[in-house]
């Protein structure tokens, strides 16, 4: 008989178990030594998310900072050598390199200079600020997992969309920005931009302001100037016709000549003048006779103060003379209405006796 005896099976003898190796180990070299010392995956990853990715973007925000503080001091260090008038002589404005002599004839004041390196300044540090914290923002993003492929494909679309629709925007920014680093023109500066002429009240980057002679105020775009014409930077030059009819020219030189010299002599205006007046002669002549021109090479904001006296003087010395009775009166030929039965009457003409006097 066979007896037939069951053995219990072999239970296998567990393993001890391998823990996998945290994905750390491959990017920070805390993580992986951490791992070595303890093996413990989770105290690894841990020290990786809550300690290095902290720092990480800490320092970030710290050198963003940093960098932020150095643009702004470079900055307004070169917005102070700007406003001592310091800067070198190819970094400066073209009229500015003119002589100093007819710089301070012309009326540069530092006032003006500090204005405008004042406005440059804060554009450049708004611009440097927004550049260096939006690089730390994609930086920061960037350590916390965020894909930035798209991010930045979706805000080029964006940005696209926006150039295009907002073109002329832009237009006017860049515009005005090259107006402010050219000084073409500034507060109280008397400007023609064609069909506006007057005052400019005030500048930014993208509108000027300005008023014209019968208190208008005109709002331009800075993208629409094509053209300026400054009447108050640098000199100015002042030019009087005046008729003298057939009378002698000589004669009605050297009295204008006399008149100019009194104009030069007078304390009142011999500071705006930067060249005495001169009489250039006889400019052109008409059916009433000829015309001398008289010219004066002043101070911008001086002109039309100037030319007005110029002009009376003028005008006093001619007529102290006799020339001015010796014009030829002017002639109107008026022209009657035609009868209600719409027949056309003969013309009719009629002398004024009124004189001319000099423009």
């Amino acid at each position: 008989m066979t007896v037939f005896l069951a053995l219990p099976a072999e239970v296998p003898t567990p393993s001890p178990s391998v823990s996998a190796t945290p994905d750390c180990t491959h990017t920070s070299e805390l993580c992986r030594w951490i791992y070595q010392q303890t093996g413990q995956t989770w105290l690894a990853s841990g020290s990786y998310y809550f300690l290095v990715k902290p720092l990480q973007i800490l320092l970030i925000v710290v050198l963003a900072v940093i960098a932020r503080f150095l643009l702004h001091r470079v900055i307004r260090k070169l917005v102070r050598t700007t406003s001592g008038g310091s800067v070198p002589t190819i970094l400066r404005p073209l009229k500015e390199r003119l002589p100093d002599a007819l710089r301070e004839a012309g009326g540069i004041f530092p006032e003006r200079r500090r204005q405008r390196a004042e406005a440059i300044g804060s554009v450049l540090r708004s611009f440097a600020t927004v550049t260096v914290y939006s690089i730390a923002v994609l930086l920061i993003l960037g350590q916390l997992g965020v894909n930035l492929a798209p991010l930045l494909a979706s805000a080029g679309i964006v940005g696209v969309a926006v150039g295009f629709g907002a073109q002329t925007l832009v237009k006017d920014l860049i515009a005005g920005l090259f107006m402010l680093l050219e000084d073409q023109y500034g507060v109280g500066d008397v400007v023609d931009v064609g069909e506006a002429s007057g005052t400019v009240e005030a500048v930014g980057l993208r509108i000027t302001t300005i008023r014209d002679s019968r208190g208008v105020l005109w709002y331009i775009r800075n993208g629409e100037i094509i053209k300026v014409g400054n009447k108050s930077q640098g000199w100015a030059v002042v030019v009087v016709d005046v008729p003298i009819g057939f009378a002698s020219v000589d004669r009605g030189v050297e009295i204008l000549r006399e008149a100019a010299a009194g104009l030069a002599e007078d304390p009142t205006y011999a500071d705006d003048l930067i060249d005495p007046p001169d009489v250039l002669g006889v400019e052109q002549i008409t059916v009433d006779g000829a015309v001398l021109r008289t010219t004066v090479k002043t101070a911008s904001d001086a002109q039309w103060r100037i030319g007005r006296e110029l002009r009376r003087r003028l005008t006093e010395a001619l007529a102290e003379a006799g020339i001015s009775g010796q014009l030829p009166q002017s002639r109107l030929h008026l022209r009657p209405a035609g009868p209600a039965n719409g027949t056309v009457a003969d013309a009719t003409s009629v002398t004024d006796t009124g004189q001319a006097g000099p423009t």
